[in-house]
């Protein structure tokens, strides 16, 4: 775990950098003095947990837990004064230091945080199964397994979902088709989204834009705006 020490005192820096030394979870410390360093560390640099304490010059931590970027790290508040605990926890922290504590009381904040860690990794690494699509076609209602669609076309007020052998028409925005898709699809084009795992290459243009080529033989546009996103996360699925 990488963990953040916000501090502008040097004595609690050092205590705190001592007990999480002794932790072998921890895999990397760092420590600023300020809340305005604070938050250039936090927008440039992901750590898991962050200790931040609440009193500190120019910007104090109840302004920079407000500012931290999405995701949010694990907040554990530090402070010598116990009037800021509603505080802190209105603002999201997971626990509430007071100076000062010994290592067991630590060692609970710690495990606290090392807990609720471990649960959002387990909880994003379980698939969330999409609900299938009922659509009507013809006087027919027909059953549309979410995994068998490999792309998504718009159609004026319909979209078409081509899955390897047929296509259905589904009265709906591609907006709305993307949220109730889910993670495995995205947006490569203002009237296309594209099942991810279904790509086979891209070939590019001087534009910019590009062609995706899927498993099923499709070849379907990809603009500019979406390129970028879109082939990150297929380095990431690789």
């Amino acid at each position: 775990m990488r963990v953040l020490i916000v501090d502008d005192e040097r004595p609690a820096r050092d205590k705190l950098r001592r007990l999480l030394s002794a932790q072998s979870a921890v895999s990397f410390i760092a420590e600023v003095r300020d809340g305005v360093a604070a938050l250039q560390t936090l927008a440039q640099e992901k750590f898991d947990i962050v200790f931040l304490d609440i009193q500190m010059p120019e910007l104090d931590g109840l302004s920079v837990a407000q500012q931290i970027p999405e995701p949010a790290p694990q907040l554990i508040f530090v402070t010598a004064y116990d009037q800021f605990a509603l505080q802190a926890f209105d603002a999201n922290a997971l626990d509430y230091l007071l100076k000062p504590f010994d290592e067991e009381r630590f060692l609970r904040a710690f495990n606290k945080a090392r807990n609720a860690i471990a649960a959002q990794r387990v909880q994003s690494a379980v698939p969330i199964k999409a609900a299938p699509l009922i659509i009507q076609e013809r006087g027919n209602m027909q059953v549309v397994q979410v995994e068998d669609i490999h792309w998504v076309e718009a159609a004026d007020n319909y979209v078409l979902l081509h899955t390897a052998h047929t296509t259905h028409m589904l009265r709906q925005t591609l907006s709305v088709s993307a949220q109730r898709l889910g993670a495995a699809f995205s947006r490569c084009h203002r009237s296309y989204l594209v099942r991810r795992d279904q790509i086979l290459r891209f070939d590019a243009n001087g534009k910019g834009d590009g062609e995706f080529y899927l498993q099923s033989g499709a070849v379907i546009p990809c603009s500019r705006q979406y390129r970028e996103e879109i082939l990150q996360r297929l380095q990431q699925q690789s």
